[in-house]
């Protein structure tokens, strides 16, 4: 398919009106090498996962930090990975580096930029929302346009310039870094079960409409 007529594209003004997705699942904090064995034991299981990460924004022009959080999520199962106590440790680069599980992101070629700054490691295994999103006519690149469009749920984005470096991290922060993570896992199983209808949706724009 060269070109198409018609793309699924939702506006700001559709995706305010939707209701805002919860988290169904529990969240696993990992701030010790044990329990991050634990817990990498578990994900080694899986075939396909979500994958994030969350960085503690800068407001000095010039200052960038590393990674705090490497969110990993099953359907109902997160694990947030604190690197500021962990550390980048050897299992987390091998479970990063492993080819046998699909790992599920958006616009990851980010996240590992920024990952990149505090530790080497060659990922492998990842599928990037981004580009898989476009074979299924869909014009939208933001996980929340995304999952908006398929699920006909917005995903709240008031814990983004958060502090992930705090001593302990408020619920809402475990929700919101557990939600990213598993949106993307969730909206690959629906899109490669082949149960996304465009046509069912109201989202369907002319092409000379969408916004570049």
């Amino acid at each position: 398919m060269n070109q198409r007529e018609f793309y699924i594209s939702i506006s700001k003004e559709q995706l305010s009106g939707l209701p805002t997705v919860v988290f169904p699942g529990q969240i696993t904090v990992v701030d010790t090498v044990e329990a991050a064995n634990e817990a990498l034991s578990v994900l080694r299981k899986e075939s396909v996962v979500g994958f994030d990460t969350e960085t503690k924004p800068s407001f000095r022009k010039g200052q960038s930090n590393s990674v705090a959080l490497i969110q990993v999520s099953t359907l109902d199962r997160c694990y947030l990975f604190r690197l500021k106590k962990l550390g980048f440790i050897d299992e987390l680069r091998e479970f990063i580096e492993d080819s046998s599980v699909k790992k599920i992101g958006l616009s990851l070629h980010d996240d590992f930029h920024v990952l990149h700054r505090g530790a080497e490691f060659n990922p492998d295994g990842f599928i990037d929302l981004q580009s898989l999103v476009k074979e299924y006519g869909i014009s939208d690149i933001s996980l929340q346009k995304i999952y908006g469009i398929i699920f006909n749920e917005r995903i709240s984005k008031s814990q983004r310039l958060s502090n992930w470096e705090a001593a302990s991290l408020s619920d809402s922060q475990q929700s919101y870094a557990s939600i990213d993570a598993w949106a993307c896992l969730r909206i690959y199983n629906y899109l490669k079960r082949g149960l996304f209808d465009p046509d069912a949706l109201p989202y369907k724009v002319h092409a000379d409409m969408v916004e570049s």
